[in-house]
């Protein structure tokens, strides 16, 4: 017997609140002129991100994880400013905070850096309802504000001990490796930066090099990852890059890590590899549905 299980999960008020919101979304881009794009969903190789699995179509590819590839191409073609909202797919993401489909904003501006996104994104929030400001802070300041130690010097034993301090308990699958920093600040990152950070909207930005995943890393001491997250009440609503656009560094990143994901056994669906934009450019993305939710909640 069927019952109520026919009945859609969404209420209609969400729906409709939806809506507007892609309507202002749609009217914040064509007021600026940044080109709406529709990209392929399927691909002919899944990612290599470290923390992302793909979902494969037998006999089709992959469904894409981010809708960021096949941008840059468009990019690297010369298309100007371009965005979207894609349906990207994930495996094993499931819960709260978390679905296997989703929508997801992206968007790239050619000769921005990462701070200038940064404006646009509170400006993006602004017009859909969100907040008219956000606080900004290096990721080194987000650690000392939680009492850690700075994450660009301190070594894997500093951050293991940090989180063993202020965690009620820590994986025992991460190592003590120097590779394995990473891990560390990710766990103190969102174990206890984040949660620190209180309600308002904050901008964390230049991460430690370890982290740049594909973005440009400034020199200096220490070198600084040119990306950033804006993280409100509690969650990371979107990230963005100062992109990469060195071809063989890209490929150096991409061969590292699908060593790691074939070495830890996960599942790799190929390689993509091709020209790679070189001119400055800036990319933005957001899941929609954290971005409705937010923006509703301050209403």
């Amino acid at each position: 017997m069927i019952g109520e299980a026919w009945r859609p999960a969404a209420r209609f008020e969400a729906l409709r609140a939806r809506a507007q919101l892609l309507r202002r979304i749609r009217q914040f881009f064509d007021e600026r002129e940044v080109l709406e794009v529709e990209t392929p969903v399927i691909s002919i190789a899944g990612t290599v991100d470290r923390h992302i699995d793909s979902l494969e179509v037998p006999g089709a590819g992959w469904l894409q994880t981010s809708p960021e590839f096949p941008m840059k191409r468009l990019l690297a073609a010369g298309s100007g400013p371009i965005w979207q909202l894609a349906r990207v797919f994930r495996a094993g993401e499931r819960g709260r905070l978390h679905n296997p489909e989703f929508t997801m904003l992206e968007w790239y501006r050619p000769g921005w850096d990462h701070h200038r996104l940064m404006d646009e994104l509170i400006e993006l929030l602004s017009a859909c309802g969100g907040p008219d400001g956000a606080q900004r802070l290096d990721y080194a300041g987000a650690f000392a504000a939680a009492d850690l130690p700075d994450p660009h010097r301190a070594s894997v034993t500093e951050l293991a001990a940090a989180a063993a301090a202020a965690l009620p308990s820590v994986p025992d699958s991460l190592g003590r490796e120097a590779d394995d920093r990473g891990a560390w600040l990710d766990l103190l990152f969102d174990g206890v930066v984040v949660p620190a950070l209180g309600e308002s909207p904050v901008l964390i930005h230049d991460f430690p090099a370890e982290q740049a995943a594909l973005a440009r890393v400034r020199p200096g001491e220490p070198p600084l990852a040119e990306r950033f997250e804006l993280i409100w009440q509690g969650l990371e609503l979107a990230n963005g890059f100062h992109e990469l656009t060195d071809a063989a560094e890209q490929r150096r990143r991409f061969d590292t890590d699908r060593a790691w994901r074939l070495a830890q056994g996960l599942l790799y669906g190929g390689f993509q590899s091709g020209r790679v934009y070189r001119d400055r450019v800036r990319g933005q993305g957001g899941g929609l549905r954290r971005m409705a939710a937010r923006a509703a909640r301050r209403c």
